[in-house]
């Protein structure tokens, strides 16, 4: 078998390396930081520990499989999976509340009813079922295969089937999120509830395709999960996985080059000049990272092979504070509430478009994990708040971090009773654009069909023989869920060969 290097330590590069330590291969990643997970990190101080990435966990099939797959220990043996119900409380912007029980269609339906009123869930309901068979049409070739080499097809077909909508004596079918909740659900407050799902993973509602209906989607059919102990929990699981698996882990080793040897990738190159011979180089690095280790172009989604689709406008961005609270969180507190925007339209006008003075409050999300792992004791709580900004909000300026800051405690307040008082003290972690440092702020979304390709990821192979990619920013995109796939999609394409079309 063959000498594999993966470079980062990311899920998605685990995850392919667990599978290709399992298939025989000598597997080694190198990583330039200190510890494992990708953005998948840890903050503790004075007792109180949060997530600083993806706080809950959908589609845990992803890594059931993976668990299965290189060893006899289940996923549940290792880590313990909690099923967060209610999978969400609202804070609508005129003040109508409503919690969404988990994986429940029939719950929601009534939920809604009785907080927006008669008809407003079943609108709700009818849209899942469009989007469910969105996500029928969709969730092989953008999850489970290999990205296909026309992808243009993908590119170009809308698989949500939208309702006709009859506007100026002509008949129009929503094409973006947007139109959806202006043409279908017709009610802000639910055009508001679909929209937080797009921008949860760095989406603008109003470019974004139809096709992201698959987002709100997945979510209900396959529930809301808590990692006890924290999502860190399930980075640690999958890395013990590798390490009992014989993977080697090199950590504060930076690759600066892949080296090539008869046109295919030979090897990598460190920072202190070796330079490691092996059969397959395995990259969880964002295209132009590795664009630049290449020394060649690696985007296979341009026409002229350039990195210029990730080099366009720059990508939304994650704020995210922290909070060590004194007391003990309310009895039914919900483990997770979004307070949406007073003023959407202007939270994506500022997000398409950043500039102006004056300062506009975003959707906010708010997690708080009810885990004693997680506080000094039962009379505190950790809380994490979060919210989807413009990459270019002037982040190198102290007074855009702390303005933020206090727009996301003031939307906070809707959450957590009393949390001014309680405050012991906030730690606020402001993104890094332009870097693919671990917890930059970066956001990776999944991939999408539709939008003339704009959503879809790099493929996992590469225009370079024997250089693979992998994690949140290739095929099948961002994401605990994708980048597990992605880990499965390079073990499959180098174990089996091109010929590889995913699992059956």
């Amino acid at each position: 078998m063959g000498r594999i290097a993966v470079i980062g330590a990311g899920m998605g590069a685990m995850a392919a390396a667990a599978r290709l330590a399992v298939a025989g291969h000598r597997v080694t990643v190198y990583e330039r930081t200190e510890t494992y997970g990708g953005e998948v990190r840890r903050f503790e101080r004075d007792g109180f520990a949060f997530d600083t990435g993806p706080g809950l966990l959908s589609l845990p099939a992803v890594y059931r499989d993976l668990f299965v797959k290189t060893g006899k220990e289940p996923l549940e043996d290792c880590v313990e999976l909690v099923q967060v119900d209610p999978s969400a409380r609202h804070v609508f912007a005129d003040g109508t509340q409503v919690s969404l029980p988990n994986a429940s269609r029939a719950g929601v339906v009534a939920a809604l009813d009785e907080a927006l009123g008669t008809g407003a869930g079943q609108r709700w309901g009818d849209f899942l079922v469009r989007a469910r068979e969105a996500w029928d049409r969709t969730r092989r070739p953008l999850l489970e295969e290999p990205l296909w080499p026309n992808w243009q097809v993908l590119a170009e077909r809308e698989p949500y089937p939208s309702v006709p909508h009859r506007k100026l004596l002509r008949t129009r079918r929503a094409a973006t999120l947007t139109e959806i909740g202006a043409w279908e659900l017709r009610d802000e407050r639910l055009a508001a509830l679909l929209n937080s799902h797009a921008l949860a993973h760095g989406l603008n509602p109003r470019d974004t395709p139809a096709s992201a209906a698959v987002l709100p989607y997945l979510e209900h059919a396959f529930g809301t999960w808590y990692v006890r102990g924290g999502t860190r929990e399930l980075a640690r699981a999958v890395y013990e996985r590798c390490v009992r698996r014989r993977v080697e882990f090199v950590f504060g080793a930076e690759v600066t080059a892949v080296p090539t040897k008869d046109g295919r990738a030979a090897g990598v190159e460190l920072a202190d000049g070796s330079v490691i011979d092996v059969d397959h180089v395995v990259a969880g690095v964002d295209p132009v990272r590795l664009d630049a280790l290449t020394r060649r172009a690696e985007c296979p989604l341009d026409a002229d092979g350039d990195v210029r689709a990730y080099r366009k406008a720059p990508r939304p961005v994650r704020f995210t504070v922290l909070l060590a609270l004194r007391g003990g969180p309310e009895a039914g507190a919900a483990h997770r509430t979004v307070v949406h925007a007073p003023d959407e339209e202007a939270e994506l006008d500022l997000l398409a478009s950043p500039g102006g003075d004056r300062p506009v409050r975003p959707t906010v999300t708010v997690l708080r994990p009810d885990d004693p792992a997680l506080r000094p004791d039962d009379g505190h709580e950790s809380v994490v708040l979060s919210a989807v900004l413009s990459a270019e909000a002037g982040w190198e300026r102290e007074s855009t971090a702390g303005a933020c800051t206090d727009l996301l405690l003031e939307a906070a307040e809707a959450a957590v009773p009393g949390l001014r008082e309680r405050l012991l003290w906030h730690e606020t972690r402001p993104p890094e654009p332009g870097t693919d440092t671990p917890g930059s702020g970066g956001i990776s979304a999944p991939a999408l069909a539709a939008g003339r390709g704009r959503f879809l990821h790099p493929a996992n192979t590469t225009r370079l023989p024997g250089l693979y990619r992998v994690g949140g920013w290739s095929h099948p995109g961002g994401g605990l869920p994708h980048a597990g796939m992605s880990g499965a999609l390079v073990a499959g394409l180098i174990v089996e060969g091109p010929e590889f079309r995913g699992s059956q």
